[in-house]
């Protein structure tokens, strides 16, 4: 039987541009799986299809998610996963969410507060009808990112419509701090730039205007802000991930390990190999005083 065609353009969908992004990702872990604690590179939501999910970050510290709820987590937030029974969910993964009502999204912004504490968001019938869709298209060996598109925008729709404002604004505060595109930018791309001249030929600044921007934004200079960013990531990953030291030091733009051990030494007192075998060893690592 031939296999149904959602595109008219493309008679291949291995040559279609945009067939490699992963924005909407089906998940179906093991009982026991754990995924450790790793660094958001985009904002992303999680959905709860089946079973128990101990998550574990600063919003949401050890808390377990069942089926039909839904939990944010912003750009740059730390997040660990453990399935304490066989789990099915789905994480749509954005940098911006696509507006299909401007003036409820403003509304909705305006309207975002920290909540006392961080709770799941509970999907609707329609909503949840939507996503328990999803795993079939989305284990087709090339699923039409058209289409995937479209779902996304469906998504956010019944969410962001279809909730009470004072709810949709707890919800989303964990992004509400990034809505300005200058903070968004810097969130997205400080641990990619070694210097500030890069950073800020990347967002297409002359330096001295990014570095006024930034001062004026955060309180800081940038180079110091970045070199305590790098810092945090390095110790966490050296603490918590079984990351080789060479991806590491990849991860965080040094020219070589020589430069990146010396950094460790400078920062934290000992060479990146010392530090996690005593991390290892049960010893708390830190920066320098």
């Amino acid at each position: 039987m031939p296999r149904d065609s959602f595109c008219i353009q493309y008679t291949n969908c291995t040559g279609c541009p945009k067939n490699v992004e992963n924005i909407l990702v089906y998940r179906n872990l093991p009982k026991g799986e754990h995924i450790p604690k790793d660094k958001c590179t985009q904002n992303c939501m999680l959905f709860m299809i089946k079973g128990e999910l101990l998550i574990n970050s600063e919003e949401h510290p050890g808390i377990t998610l069942r089926e039909r709820q839904i939990v944010l987590q912003a750009i740059g937030s730390k997040v660990e996963i453990l399935a304490l029974t066989d789990v099915e969910y789905v994480v749509y993964w954005f940098n911006e969410l696509p507006l299909l009502c401007e003036d409820r999204y403003k509304e909705m912004m305006e309207q975002a507060e920290a909540p006392l504490t961080y709770t799941p968001l509970i999907m609707s019938e329609r909503l949840y009808h939507l996503v328990t869709s999803m795993p079939e298209f989305l284990a087709e060996e090339n699923p039409c990112s058209k289409y995937i598109d479209l779902k996304c925008k469906e998504l956010v729709f019944l969410i962001t419509n279809f909730y009470p404002l004072p709810q949709l604004g707890s919800f989303f505060y964990p992004i509400s701090t990034y809505t300005e595109s200058f903070h968004y930018f810097v969130m997205q791309n400080y641990s990619n730039v070694k210097n500030v001249e890069e950073f800020a030929h990347l967002g297409g600044y002359t330096t001295t205007t990014f570095r006024r921007l930034f001062k004026n934004l955060y309180g800081v200079p940038v180079y110091e802000w970045i070199l305590e960013k790098k810092r945090e990531g390095i110790l966490e990953d050296l603490q918590h991930t079984k990351m080789r030291i060479t991806e590491i030091c990849n991860r965080y733009g040094f020219d070589s390990l020589s430069h990146f051990a010396h950094f460790c030494k400078d920062s934290f007192g000992d060479t990146p190999r010392a530090l996690r075998k005593k991390a290892a060893g049960g010893e708390k690592i830190g920066k320098v005083q």
